[in-house]
């Protein structure tokens, strides 16, 4: 797959770009792809048979405050108790 750079794009074009992403959950790049597939008339849908949406509700409902105290909790779990796993025999 050939790699492209490119340049000169307007404001506007960069912006509706990121929305396109920040909307869809996904890369810029894939966001690009996406929209030149769309306007080429090129664009493969894919379909899933099975739809999950069942943490839909979750999304993005995190605070920063959340996400720290979920972060030093998950680091608490990873601390080892050494004596725990010292060789008993």
């Amino acid at each position: 797959m050939k790699q492209y750079t490119v340049r000169g794009l307007s404001k506007e074009t960069e912006k509706k770009i990121a929305k396109e992403a920040r909307e869809k959950g996904i890369s810029l790049n894939r966001a690009i792809v996406a929209l030149l597939d769309k306007e080429t008339g090129t664009s493969k849908k894919r379909e899933r048979k099975d739809t999950l949406n069942d943490l839909d509700h979750l999304f993005g409902i995190w605070t920063t405050a959340d996400t720290g105290e979920f972060e030093r909790n998950l680091e608490l779990q990873r601390e080892v108790d050494e004596d725990l796993w010292k060789k008993r025999g």
